[in-house]
This record gives structure tokens, sequence and C-alpha cells, in this order.
């Protein structure tokens, strides 16, 4: 059975066109975008340029991004096949998005090589009034299904380049630091929010069963406040790594912090805290068994 959605059956809301009109219809109107490809993409590229799309690419990729997008879509209308359209926009957005180029002018490229070649069938086929109309029936609904496909897959792909962006900014806020064999250290900078603490959490246990971590210095001097999502949180943190076999120290409470914990009533007697990141490290390094001692100065001679 073949599954593979076409241009035709993916819209109920496209007028009515006879298949076998559509199927003696399309094959001409293709081979006749095809016969006239150079100029007709030319005339395209031009009016993107009147335009101002597409600005912030050079001219060598303007040509060759149009070339492929004309092949691209004539191969669309010949097929019908809303898939191959869906592959080839999302690999032009993945092209296209690195170099500064916005939703807005990828639709108008796409709406002007729409109209650009409508004009051309209308040029060819104005004299058979009744011909044009079922050639214009057979173009527009796919041209219009290609359109906003290609908008669609490009928001698609925009806002997946967004999310991966703001994952890699929360991992690079939130980075779990080997000090020594057995320690880690968390320093958190900024506003705690929710999907951070989560992503922290992640992160850190992580960190504890690759670097086989005994203790855990997490230090919130930069954290400005905590609500009471964080706040449990933080404390479902250190016991998932004192079940990972790790101690947690919590270093760097503010008085604000410290007021808020106990007023939402978190339970501290579960964390161990020491007052700054110095005294964590200290208390850390004793839990590992390592002594530090301060070694004198020499004499001068």
């Amino acid at each position: 059975m073949n599954t593979e959605t076409t241009l035709s059956d993916a819209a109920g809301d496209f007028p009515t066109l006879d298949r076998q009109d559509e199927e003696q219809l399309l094959p001409q109107l293709v081979a006749h975008l095809r016969e006239h490809r150079t100029r007709l993409r030319q005339e395209w590229a031009g009016r993107i340029g009147d335009t101002r799309l597409l600005h912030a690419m050079t001219p060598q990729e303007m040509a060759a991004e149009t070339t492929s997008v004309y092949d691209n879509y004539v191969e669309v209308l010949e097929t019908g096949s809303v898939e191959a359209l869906q592959r080839y926009a999302r690999d032009l957005s993945e092209r296209i998005i690195p170099r500064g180029v916005e939703t807005h002018e990828v639709v108008g490229i796409v709406l002007l090589l729409r109209d650009v070649l409508a004009r051309s069938l209308f040029e060819k086929y104005q004299r058979d009034f009744g011909l044009l109309n079922r050639v214009l029936d057979a173009y527009e609904p796919a041209a219009n299904r290609i359109a906003n496909t290609v908008a669609v897959s490009f928001v698609e792909e925009r806002e997946r380049v967004i999310r991966q962006q703001q994952d890699a900014i929360r991992e690079l806020s939130t980075p779990v630091l080997p000090v020594r064999e057995r320690l880690l250290i968390l320093p958190i900078i900024g506003v705690l929010d929710r999907e951070r603490a989560r992503q922290l959490t992640e992160q850190l246990l992580t960190g504890i069963r690759t670097h086989r971590a005994k203790v855990v210095v997490i230090d919130i001097t930069g954290a400005p406040a905590v609500d009471a999502t964080v706040a449990n949180h933080l404390v479902q943190t250190v016991d998932a790594s004192r079940l990972m076999g790790a101690s947690v120290i919590i270093t760097g409470l503010s008085p604000e912090i410290a007021q808020t914990l106990v007023t939402l009533g978190v339970d501290l007697s579960k964390m161990n805290t020491i007052g700054d990141l110095q005294g964590g490290l200290e208390e850390a390094e004793r839990l590992l068994g390592y002594t530090v001692t301060r070694q004198e100065a020499p004499a001068p001679r």
C-alpha cells in the first residue's frame, strides 16, 4: 500500500479537479517550466533582488539557492510528494538560518516564485481561456501547498535551533567542574527557575557517575533568589546525589534565601550547609580524607 502523501491528497480544501484532467495537464505544465528554466529562474532572482529579500546572502549563494529551490519546486509539482518537499524545506532551513535569513524572507521568495510561474503559464495559455482555467486549477492549489509547507518547515527548524541554543546556554550556565579526584563543584549563577533546576539535577547526577564523585559542593552565591518549587528541587537533588553515593555540601546561602527556605518549611536537616565556598571545599576535603596544612615560609637568609 502506498502511504506517501501527495499534494492532491494532503488538503481537503483544494478545488476539485478531475484526476484524469490533472494527470494530463501537470506533465505539460512541468515540461513548460523546465523548458524555460533559465529565463524564469533569472526573472525570479531579479524580483528577489528588487524586493531586497535574502540580502544577507552573497550573489553566489543566492544564485545557488534559487537554482536549487526552483528545481525542487518543479520536481514537487511533478511528483506531488509533500514528504519530498518537507525534506528539502528542512535542508534549506538548516542551510540558510545560520546566514541570518528571516521567516518572512523565505515565505516571500516562495510566493514570488509562485507568481512568476503563474504569470508564465498565463502567457502560454491565455489564448484558450478554458484551458487556462484548467491549468491554473491544477497549479495554484499545489503551489499554495508548497508555500505553506516551506513556511511551516522553516518555522519548525528555527524553533528547533532556538531550543538547541537555549539548551547550550543552560549547560554553560550550570557547569559541573571536577576539582580533584572524587570531588565536584557546581557553581550556580543567575536565576534558578524550574527548568534550569531540573537540568542542574540531570547534569549533576551525570557528573557524579562519570567522575565517580563522593562529594559535591553546590555553591549558590550567585543565585539571587529561589522559590518554593526550586527549593524543593534542591532538596531532591541532595537526596538523589546521596542515593548515588555522593555527599552534598551547599555553600553561599544568602540571608534572603536562607529565610525563604525556613519560611517555606524546607527540611534543612537534610542539607550540609557551609557559609562560603572556601569553607565548603575545606569540608569536602575533610570528608575525602585530605588534610590541609599550612606550609611555613622559609626563613630569610
